[in-house]
């Protein structure tokens, strides 16, 4: 009898993204927020095959794009055999509804996929727990489209059919799991408040900034630890927290998860006890990749999520790391246009903001020695003024 031999391995999933160009965005601005929702794909494990875009005043209420558009889509999917269609915005449980039973397909928001990557990252059971109740809070209001197999009857007194029944149910189940888990982490919130009370006497510094721009490798390079890193959205989830010693001067760093634009209000809100460590930190590292094209617009994302978990008045360094992969943008100068050299944008960026900044790295150990020389005189001039009698610096 001839022997059968199976595939196992894991087929990986194609996807198309989608997104709506409104009236405050530009066509570029949409192009790169589909480009990092293919990378937040290729961080999940899929793979993106096509983009497809259109200009409206807003996303249209029941549908998200047009009809036209829509059909456009089912054609491709159908012909390419695609496997998920991702969309840029949140979809409403009704937008998420109508699109699933026109297009036949796993669909996904970009909420969604964050939620995703961030259930598959998670280590501790803080991160875990976290991750968990974000899901849940984001499954609630969709749970109806979960049970259209189930047989759906007219209302009133003995007119219920199960499928009604059976979302009640759930329904019951996830808020009571809510409660338990929102209890679980104010537990853990506690734990973790006792272990910050033990380290007051030593200055603490945070990496903050946008989802993989280099803070674990410059956490690894300063700490000397084996941080997790690698060239993928939020590979960091867990707060990681180490002790550091410039010449001799002690602090503690903390490595925390990355920022994103468009992130999850309700992740945001889980998240905050593990972004503690931002609020109570003394310095703020905010760590800005100067390789990307539109790193302004990812240092404005991460101000305005510092300024949501009340961390934006803080001492503060601006790192501009991945100087080794800068490319010169160009400028007006007059009426020619002129490349804009690192040593430019350095001048200019001093004269516009009063902050320090420094220009490194991490991967290449350019600057470094300067980098850890500001940090000394940021964490010595915070501990002689906490402690004017203490000779631990002297």
């Amino acid at each position: 009898m001839k022997q059968k031999f199976y595939d196992t391995a894991v087929k990986q999933e194609k996807a198309v993204l989608v997104g709506v160009i409104t009236a405050d965005e530009t066509e570029e601005m949409e192009k790169e927020y589909l480009e990092e929702l293919e990378f937040l794909v290729e961080t999940a494990g899929g793979k993106t095959v096509k983009h497809f875009t259109q200009k409206l005043s807003r996303p249209e209420r029941a549908t998200y794009v047009g009809t036209g558009k829509l059909e456009e889509i089912k054609e491709y999917v159908i012909a390419e055999e695609i496997d998920i269609v991702v969309f840029d915005d949140e979809l409403s449980p009704s937008q998420l509804r109508n699109i699933e039973n026109e297009l036949k397909v796993k669909i996904l928001d970009r909420n969604n996929l964050i939620l995703d990557i961030f259930a598959g990252r998670a280590q501790t059971a803080q991160a875990k727990t976290q991750v968990e109740l974000a899901q849940l809070q984001y499954l609630l209001p969709r749970l109806t489209r979960m049970w259209t197999h189930l047989e759906r009857q007219k209302g009133g007194i003995g007119m219920r059919g199960p499928g009604e029944s059976q979302i009640e149910t759930d329904r019951r189940l996830i808020l009571n799991k809510l409660s338990l888990l929102k209890d679980k982490l104010k537990q853990i919130d506690r734990q973790n408040e006792t272990q910050r009370k033990n380290r007051h006497q030593l200055v603490r510094a945070a990496l903050v900034g946008y989802t993989n721009v280099g803070k674990s490798t410059i956490m690894n390079m300063l700490s000397k630890s084996e941080v997790f890193a690698e060239n993928k959205l939020f590979a960091t989830l867990d707060t990681t927290v180490r002790k550091v010693v410039i010449e001799n001067a002690p602090f503690l760093l903390s490595d925390t998860v990355g920022f994103i634009r468009k992130l999850p209000h309700h992740l945001v809100e889980c998240f905050k006890s593990t972004l503690d460590e931002v609020r109570e930190a003394d310095i703020l590292i905010h760590v800005v990749d100067i390789s990307h094209p539109n790193f302004e617009d990812q240092i404005r994302t991460v101000n305005e999520t510092l300024k949501e978990l009340g961390a934006v008045d803080k001492e503060n360094i601006t790192v501009f790391n991945k100087i080794d992969a800068y490319q010169p943008t160009e400028i007006f100068e007059g009426e020619e246009l002129k490349p804009l050299t690192l040593e430019d944008f350095r001048h200019s960026w001093m004269a516009r903001h009063n902050s320090p900044a420094i220009f490194i790295s991490a991967a290449k150990r350019e600057n470094i020695d300067e980098f850890r020389q500001l940090l000394y005189d940021k964490v010595k001039a915070i501990h002689t003024a906490r402690y004017p009698y203490d000779h631990l610096l002297y």
